[in-house]
């Protein structure tokens, strides 16, 4: 990894003065720093992945926010057992890839049960993994 695009992410992360860097922006800086430290910002790649994946600029392009909810559910995957986003994160990522690649409720659906986490903030009743795929 070339140490000039990590110092250059560390510098726009740290000017943007936002807990979370969302956008392009954000995708570059996390990706960027996730190759050095993938503990440290996994879950914020995931987060902003999740998140780019319904933007507008997409809406017309199933394939790219396919691509983009496969690589949140890569990244969430990654992290260790141990990271206090990881449950979360995954858990989120699955039900948004669910929703994007699902079939409308047809077929069976398992329930995704995370442990150490309660509730995907309104998700509920939600089909995060169908049953083909388990």
């Amino acid at each position: 990894m070339d140490q000039d695009m990590v110092v250059l992410a560390r510098v726009r992360l740290l000017s943007a003065n936002r807990r979370v860097v969302r956008g392009a922006e954000g995708l570059w800086i996390y990706r960027v720093l996730t190759r050095v430290e993938p503990e440290a910002y996994g879950s914020k790649l995931a987060y902003v992945l999740v998140e780019a994946s319904a933007s507008p600029l997409v809406r017309e392009l199933p394939e790219r926010r396919l691509a983009l909810l496969d690589e949140a559910v890569e990244v969430a995957k990654a992290l260790g057992e141990s990271n206090p986003y990881r449950a979360k994160m995954l858990a989120r990522a699955l039900a948004a890839r669910q929703r994007e690649g699902g079939g409308g409720g047809e077929g069976r659906c398992l329930t995704l049960r995370v442990p150490g986490v309660d509730s995907l903030d309104g998700d509920e009743g939600d089909c995060p993994v169908p049953a083909e795929k388990a």
